[in-house]
């Protein structure tokens, strides 16, 4: 198995799309394609790939990267904490709907 490339921006792949929009707006034309091309050999989420490709646009028009290092940027939080969701966080099989149980008023809406 080949090593993957270091990415432009550290955590990449934990990045929400809110900081990814944020952080490739200091990164160059080649650095943003790269970016595209490991989504797209990934994880392939769309709205990810849907912003570097309007990036890359925007790039290709003439617009300037902005100032800044997006490698000096915060680390993601939490990304190795895993999800607190299991069975133990679960809901027990007897907690009724939130708006009553199935049947629970069979008149209802009935002359």
């Amino acid at each position: 198995m080949s090593a993957t490339p270091e990415l432009p921006l550290p955590d990449f792949d934990q990045l929400s799309v809110g900081d990814i929009t944020h952080r490739i707006r200091s990164l160059q034309l080649d650095q943003v394609r790269q970016l595209l091309e490991h989504e797209r050999s990934t994880a392939g989420r769309v709205q990810v790939q849907e912003i570097l490709t309007a990036r890359i646009e925007q790039l290709e028009a003439g617009a300037e990267p902005s100032a800044g290092d997006p490698a000096k940027a915060p680390p993601v939080q939490g990304a190795d904490a895993g999800s607190s969701v299991g069975p133990d966080t679960a809901a027990e099989a007897t907690t009724p709907l939130r708006h009553g149980v199935a049947e629970q008023t069979p008149k209802r809406g009935q002359p």
